[in-house]
């Protein structure tokens, strides 16, 4: 059985870096950005695709799911077909908006019919004994990471980075947990494969972007995945469960968390729309402080890696008495956002 989960990873890795140079090769308009725009930190136009590929490579590792969890009906798993069309929704909808440049209403009402075809199939927040309260939050989450990934991609590899450090945080508690006999897994590690493979494309200097049709197919996933393996997470005791559930999450989910609230925080205060775009997110400050865009890629890749690290500590030998680890994961989660939080809030006057 494990060699099928190697050669399935290893087989739509290379497919979908053949995607994404076929693609790359034969779009001319398709996607195009930063052609007439300002936005985009990238000085160049080039094609947003990513998104195309993610969705490829989602739809292969279903097909996959048939032979190599044989006599497994995907019909029957209410969660997974959730699953199924809710990301679907978000890749249409991050379509539709590289092609036509959705307005933000209907932008919204598309997240919101994605997260309520989620709790529909189920998948919700468990975290109060009141349901209508759960059903709230969970489309706040679904919504805000929909939304956090899409605004962290801003500046090379970033919001792939950040999104192969939540789906590897997952895949790491799904097997170690005994369960990686299952479609999630299956599902997860297929389009892990296609994030590496479109990391090489995507690295500084990129040549291609994954647009929102990346960003919000790739959004619904997180936030479904996140809900169901981390926030939903038995850590198999009673004890501030749901704040080391909160914990576990702030770590899978640092960067876009940290990236977003510093972004909302500061065009609020200057009394702009949080939703409308511009240079002023945590990875271009750090590149304001004149480090190359390269080495922002990295040293968010070092965070990403500490953060894994410490979440499968956390839920490997985490128990009611381990005090001290909680307090590292704590400092280090605080440490990350304050540090974020400081540099944007420097060089405001070369932001756009």
């Amino acid at each position: 059985m494990e060699i099928l989960y190697v050669i399935f990873f290893f087989g739509l890795f290379i497919f979908s870096g053949l995607i994404n140079f076929l693609l790359l090769r034969f779009a001319r308009t398709l996607g195009i950005r930063n052609k007439n725009e300002v936005i985009r930190w990238s000085k160049t136009a080039k094609p947003s695709l990513g998104g195309i590929n993610f969705y490829i490579c989602f739809l292969l590792s279903l097909i996959a799911v048939s032979f190599i969890l044989q006599g497994t009906n995907l019909f029957l798993n209410i969660q997974i077909l959730g699953i199924v069309f809710a990301s679907t929704v978000g890749f249409m909808l991050g379509l539709f908006d590289d092609a036509f440049n959705t307005k933000p209403i209907i932008k919204l009402l598309s997240q919101f019919l994605a997260a309520f075809i989620l709790i529909s199939s189920g998948l919700y927040i468990h975290f109060f004994d009141n349901m209508m309260l759960n059903y709230i939050i969970t489309f706040i989450w679904i919504v805000g990471i929909m939304n956090s990934i899409n605004m962290l991609d801003n500046m090379d590899a970033v919001s792939t980075l950040a999104s192969l450090g939540v789906f590897l945080t997952v895949l790491s508690f799904i097997f170690f947990n005994g369960n990686w006999e299952s479609v999630d897994f299956i599902i997860i590690l297929g389009t892990t494969a296609a994030l590496f493979a479109f990391l090489i494309f995507n690295w500084f200097p990129s040549k291609m972007f994954m647009g929102d049709t990346g960003s919000q197919f790739l959004g619904v996933l997180l936030a479904a995945y996140g809900i169901k393996y981390i926030l939903n997470f038995d850590f198999g005791y009673e004890s501030f469960s749901q704040y080391k559930n909160l914990l576990s999450l702030d770590l899978a989910f640092i960067l876009p968390i940290s990236d977003t609230i510093t972004v909302f925080y500061k065009r609020i205060a200057k009394g702009k729309s949080p939703f409308i775009g511009g240079k002023d997110h945590t990875t271009h400050h750090l590149s304001y402080l004149g480090l190359k865009d390269s080495i922002v890629a990295w040293i968010f890749t070092a965070i990403i890696l500490i953060s894994i690290f410490l979440n499968n500590y956390f839920m490997l030998f985490s128990t009611n008495q381990s005090l001290t680890l909680f307090i590292i994961i704590l400092v280090f989660t605080f440490t990350v956002f304050i540090s974020l939080f400081i540099i944007a809030n420097k060089n405001k006057n070369k932001e756009i």
